[in-house]
């Protein structure tokens, strides 16, 4: 077998109200690259409240639900343990049963209620095992690791995963869809205007938290001094956001135009169509750094805060927290970029320097590399 060429390919990932979207569309995203290079997918999702079995399905890759546990459907534990479900080597012997006997030649691994335990006992079903992590805090059983996060290095996972795996670290392996990078140019050309005529609000295809209508809001409120009279507003959800009636009751009476829109396949156009972002601290974060959108950052998970700070640090966004503080801070900022020269246009080369969009393609390359290694080896 040539690289990826007719491999099999399985994710094991989740999507929730709990968890959020991130994990299943950055897992799109490589299994499209991956397919792209021959190889065929396979999810192994559990069926969570909020899961997006229907919209893996509707990208033509084969999925399998899991049951979800009864005394895990109501639970809002902070704990990513308690994200699975059920009990790990529950889900470990659900996992192996839904592969059906077949062996993989990669099995991808994108949840954090997971670590070495639950991967070792899948070893012996698939040739290799990829680790996709943003925390750094627990080890891991794998041949290939990737964080895709700002600062990030290979010491983080010193003495975490086997000294034979390979780390990809920091946003220039970001998962990002072709479509970033194609549009990277267009977005710069918007960035030479220095104006901000177009405000796009993104917290993430959940929501759970409601950050969407806390931010309307704070923005009605500082009304005129905070943004251009001609200024409009783009709000962006997913389909499985359980404000989105509130949401549209809110945008309905902000001064300025505001659409919503939801569940849209055109958002590197949208980005690029925007002068400034208001977005969670999630995988978006890559996806403005790659098109140079300036950023107000958003924290709204613990997870997020490393990321959110280091780029506030590259110059790359502002970092705001939900609070008493927020409208203020937020008005403190976005009379700054209107009424100061050079506020964007800093924050746009500093965030076109983290990534520039063809992290996936890096990571498929990697995974073909080590399948190639391993041919040769035989």
């Amino acid at each position: 077998m040539m690289g990826l060429a007719g491999a099999s390919v399985v994710f094991r990932v989740d999507a929730s109200l709990q968890i959020g979207t991130g994990h299943v569309m950055r897992c799109l995203t490589l299994a499209a690259a991956l397919r792209e290079r021959g190889a065929s997918c396979h999810f192994i999702c559990r069926a969570h409240d909020g899961h997006l079995i229907d919209v893996i399905g509707r990208q033509k890759h084969a999925v399998t639900a899991l049951p979800l546990a009864a005394a895990a459907v109501a639970g809002s534990s902070r704990h990513h343990r308690d994200w699975l479900g059920c009990d790990v080597p529950i889900d470990a012997a659900l996992t192996i049963a839904a592969l059906v006997g077949r062996r993989a030649d990669w099995l991808v691994v994108d949840h954090y209620a997971l670590d070495a335990a639950w991967e070792s006992a899948l070893r012996p079903h698939a040739d290799r095992l990829l680790v996709i992590d943003d925390l750094a805090d627990r080890p891991h059983d794998c041949d290939l690791l990737l964080d895709q996060n700002l600062g990030r290095s290979e010491a983080h996972y010193a003495g975490r995963v086997p000294a034979a795996c390979d780390v990809l670290a920091g946003p220039r392996y970001a998962l990002l869809r072709p479509e970033f990078a194609a549009l990277r140019e267009a977005s710069l050309q918007r960035r030479a205007r220095r104006a901000m005529r177009h405000v796009l609000l993104s917290m993430g295809g959940v929501d759970a938290g409601d950050a969407t209508c806390t931010v309307l809001r704070a923005l009605g409120n500082l009304q005129g001094f905070a943004l251009p009279a001609d200024v409009r507003l783009t709000v962006v959800m997913g389909p499985s956001a359980p404000w989105l009636a509130r949401v549209r009751e809110q945008a309905a009476g902000m001064p300025w135009p505001t659409e919503v829109l939801v569940g849209i396949s055109d958002m590197a156009r949208r980005m690029a169509d925007s002068d400034l972002a208001i977005a969670a601290a999630g995988s978006t974060v890559w996806e403005l750094c790659c098109l140079g959108l300036p950023s107000v950052i958003v924290v709204l998970a613990d997870n997020q805060r490393e990321a959110a700070r280091n780029l506030k640090e590259a110059g790359a966004s502002e970092c705001i927290a939900l609070g008493e503080e927020f409208e203020r801070q937020l008005g403190m900022f976005l009379e700054g970029a209107t009424q100061r020269d050079g506020v964007l246009s800093r924050m746009a080369r500093a965030a076109l320097e983290i990534t520039d969009g063809t992290g996936c393609d890096k990571v498929a390359s990697e995974m073909s590399r080590l399948t190639l290694n391993d041919a040769w080896e035989i």
